[in-house]
């Protein structure tokens, strides 16, 4: 009997260790779940205040859509004819006359009339890269600049020459390889370059103007109005480099050898004809006839004359100044 006794009080102790036990690692497992809960909501709350959708205001999202809106352009020309009724003998089928210190419009002959302009083309040209190209930097000529088609200066492959020489080059002589090589050292290639000149003329308004050559020589799709060269030139004279160009009759530059030495004639000879005359850009190809627009001060009183496709160009800004400064 007393074996027996003690094998069940055994087996009872046993029991309870086992139940103990058992409660133990139930209280553990149910401690792991609450904690497990407590700990994936902390983590959630953060992503999910990340996600939430923003509010915003109506006046919040209205102050976006005016920050996006464009800005007007300048008004470089304004007004009526102001001698609209005075009797001026002008052969070329399209012209204007402008008072350059106001904008004001003195004199017109289909103003908005889209021509081909030719090498006026390069008083863009030059705007845009006098912003961008320094004038003392140093410029290294691309091979493709020496292709295009004549008035060239002849500039080499490889050579290196100052920017302010190129400028002279291209608005005294005219050389269509200077236009191509200020266009490739502003906007490091020919067609992004016209892609500036195009919307700079946008932001100045010229609705009528569009370029397809920074020189001019290509005609197609290369044209401007009387009215859209004027503000243009206006807009160009507030760079005072620009304004030393222009006037500029005659220029000598050394040159790296064999050339040594340049002379630069200005090809706008109402500068050595007419008294006050101060620039600014002739132009011609057979397609766009003889183009001016040309500039004299006298009396402290500045204007702008614009022919186009004329066939006495000289003549035709010689009666349009004369008519401007008769009527002060």
């Amino acid at each position: 009997m007393t074996p027996v006794a003690r094998r069940r009080r055994r087996r009872r102790y046993r029991a309870g260790r086992i139940a103990l036990f058992a409660l133990v690692v139930l209280a553990a497992a149910a401690a792991g779940v609450w904690f497990g809960r407590r700990a994936t909501t902390a983590g959630q709350h953060p992503a999910a205040a990340a996600v939430r959708p923003r509010t915003t205001s109506p006046a919040q999202t209205e102050t976006v859509r005016h920050v996006s809106a464009p800005t007007a352009p300048p008004r470089l020309l304004y007004g009526t004819p102001l001698l609209a009724g005075a009797h001026v003998r002008v052969r070329a089928p399209a012209a204007i006359l402008v008072d350059a210190d106001t904008g004001r419009v003195l004199w017109a002959e289909r103003p908005h009339e889209r021509r081909k302009i030719a090498s006026l083309t390069k008083i863009m040209t030059a705007t845009l890269a006098l912003h961008e190209v320094p004038w003392e930097s140093t410029v290294t000529v691309a091979r493709s600049v020496t292709r295009v088609p004549l008035v060239r200066e002849g500039l080499r492959t490889g050579e290196h020459a100052k920017a302010w020489k190129l400028f002279y080059s291209l608005l005294l002589y005219s050389g269509n390889d200077d236009a191509n090589q200020l266009a490739i050292s502003s906007a490091g290639s020919v067609h992004a370059f016209l892609r500036q000149m195009n919307d700079e003329a946008q932001k100045l308004g010229l609705h009528d103007t569009h370029y397809t050559s920074p020189s001019g020589v290509r005609d197609r799709g290369n044209y401007s109005t009387p009215w859209d060269l004027a503000a243009l030139t206006r807009y160009a004279f507030r760079n005072p480099r620009f304004d030393r160009l222009v006037r500029t009759r005659r220029i000598q530059v050394r040159w790296a050898a064999p050339t040594n030495s340049k002379i630069y004639l200005n090809n706008n000879f109402l500068l050595h004809e007419y008294r006050g005359a101060n620039g600014v850009k002739t132009g011609y190809t057979h397609e766009a006839g003889w183009c001016l627009v040309a500039s004299a001060t006298r009396h402290g009183r500045r204007l702008i004359a614009v022919v186009l496709d004329s066939p006495n160009l000289y003549g035709d800004a010689t009666r349009l100044l004369n008519l401007g400064f008769s009527h002060s």
